[in-house]
């Protein structure tokens, strides 16, 4: 439920409704715009309706809310959302990049890679230290070794940098290095998981399931919005059909359905979407002419040699002539780039 306050409500006035709200155990969010205030109602909101909510000073009206999911949801939080990363903003005009090896292999091989991505105009750089594979047998991820060579690299770019956390495990050491934790799709329904991520205070990557429903994929934002931390990044990776000709099937309608849904910012990973690497650019233009807020590529040194994802991953000259490529196209969206 949202209560919608009249634009002569003063200060007292969304005061009380809020005291009223927590003295009933109900969590009350405001959300001001430029001419409306608005009270976000989450809990059991009959308590509050046997008050007559409509009598009390200062109320314009009450809006149910039929959706499931509250805090993400673009009626309770009508501006959209713009998240800071140690500067770099996502969201709002902004379009952001992320850039970097899908798996952290050595220092030189992040560093080398963070110098391209920076170059070529990626504003953070991504790096997984923590890699469960398909195959037990696959590499696994450095972890936190890898996690020091990201934070030393921070120090020496001045980039921020995001890591994929798979446990409560892996985030209660990843908070102490990164700036920005990234729930990859096997893990979005890992409830406990985003409980815990919901109690830190570090953005949270939110990426799509592999089946998931956009409705699935917003309550997943919701279970670590409802835990505190209001900074979520959604980011389309693509989903699991029965066409074969791409790793995945990204579903570029999924952002503007998410546009009229929610206030939350929007990537689209066209890496992990298609899996090879000559799609990349294509789906790059198309994420930008629907609307979304950045994306997240996967570059690499030497993709030949990668230990994971290396025939969807672009050297640093591909990678930097693709952001060359966009740049009219982001421009053309009306964005800071």
């Amino acid at each position: 439920m949202i209560v919608v306050m009249k634009q002569t409500a003063t200060e007292d006035n969304i005061q009380s409704i809020i005291t009223k709200l927590h003295d009933l155990g109900l969590d009350a969010h405001l959300s001001r715009g430029a001419s409306i205030t608005l009270i976000g109602v989450v809990g059991d909101k009959s308590k509050f309706l046997a008050e007559n909510p409509q009598l009390m000073p200062g109320v314009e009206r009450l809006v149910p809310i039929s959706e499931s999911y509250k805090l993400a949801n673009i009626k309770f939080h009508p501006e959209q959302t713009v998240i800071d990363v140690n500067g770099v903003k996502i969201g709002g005009d902004h379009f952001t990049i992320i850039a970097g090896p899908c798996a952290i292999e050595s220092y030189d091989q992040l560093m080398e890679s963070a110098i391209a991505a920076k170059k070529a105009g990626a504003q953070i750089l991504r790096g997984g230290a923590y890699k469960p594979r398909t195959s037990p047998y696959s590499f696994q991820g450095l972890e936190e070794e890898g996690l020091r060579y990201m934070a030393d690299i921070r120090k020496e770019t001045g980039m921020p940098v995001i890591t994929e956390v798979t446990s409560c495990k892996a985030m209660e050491t990843a908070v102490n290095y990164v700036d920005l934790m990234q729930i990859g799709a096997r893990n979005m329904q890992n409830f406990e998981l985003l409980k815990e991520v919901g109690k830190s205070n570090l953005p949270v990557l939110l990426k799509r399931g592999l089946c998931a429903t956009i409705e699935e994929w917003l309550n997943a934002a919701e279970y670590i919005m409802s835990e505190g931390n209001q900074n979520v990044i959604l980011c389309e990776r693509g989903i699991r059909t029965y066409e074969t000709s791409t790793r995945n099937t990204l579903d570029i309608s999924a952002v503007p359905v998410l546009r009229s849904k929610t206030h939350l910012p929007i990537l689209v990973d066209p890496s992990h979407a298609s899996g090879i690497r000559e799609y990349i650019a294509p789906l790059s233009r198309a994420a930008i002419a629907v609307g979304a807020d950045g994306l997240e590529i996967e570059v690499h040194p030497n993709p030949a040699c990668a230990l994971s994802d290396g025939p969807q991953s672009l050297n640093p000259e591909d990678f930097k002539a693709l952001c060359e490529q966009l740049k009219p196209y982001i421009q053309l969206a009306g964005r800071k780039f």
